[in-house]
């Protein structure tokens, strides 16, 4: 049986990962967020365990990883955040984790699509690439996921990787797709320890994607 921890469980892409974890694995789910059991009481199962907290208290972010197996972080906007878990991970000895990031963090979106990215990502790459950093530095066994633009669209779960030093191929991708992702690598977890990877949808190398 593997222990879960979900951080920033309120988030969409954690909705969605929730409920195929709990459809698809026998996984036991921690979700973690600000007014988590307010917030996430439709998750109330057997299998999932609430924490009311934020990615500051790394004290709080310790012991809620007593007896983890794998962490996801839903959000790797903030480097001090990013910074208080990789701490809170390294003193626990838990060595998992799998982190939703952005593309473009190492400029390696080219063509017309790179050039409509960076107006439209508002000078917040920095601050992605800041925490990237900060967890390809750490000693954890990292999965790295550099997500494209996102929509929802349900029964749509198709995805396509790239590797970091590669081209980024893609403009968009579903939020129900990087769930399915997560999924699928913490059931086969020996793949893409310590990578970097690219996310986007097959068939989408587009000037911007379709919903602009």
């Amino acid at each position: 049986m593997t222990n879960i921890l979900i951080l920033g469980a309120a988030g969409e892409i954690s909705r969605y990962l929730t409920d195929m974890l709990l459809k698809q694995t026998n996984a036991h789910l921690t979700l973690y967020a600000r007014q988590a059991t307010q917030r996430l009481k439709d998750n109330e199962s057997d299998r999932v365990i609430m924490v009311d907290g934020d990615f500051q208290d790394t004290d709080l972010l310790e012991q809620t990883m007593n007896g983890i197996d794998v962490v996801y972080v839903n959000d790797m906007y903030d480097e001090a955040a990013t910074v208080s878990i990789v701490k809170a991970m390294e003193r626990a000895g838990v060595k998992r984790i799998i982190a939703a990031s952005s593309l473009g963090i190492y400029d390696e979106v080219g063509g017309k699509f790179g050039e409509w990215l960076i107006p439209m990502s508002n000078g917040e790459l920095p601050k992605f690439a800041a925490s990237a950093e900060v967890l390809e530095q750490s000693s954890l066994d990292y999965t790295l996921l550099r997500i494209t633009w996102m929509y929802n669209e349900d029964g749509n779960t198709n995805y396509m990787l790239t590797n970091k030093g590669e081209p980024f191929v893609g403009t968009q991708v579903t939020r129900q797709a990087v769930a399915q992702l997560v999924v699928d690598i913490i059931q086969d977890d020996s793949r893409f320890i310590r990578s970097s990877l690219g996310v986007s949808e097959p068939g989408t190398d587009w000037d911007k994607p379709s919903f602009y």
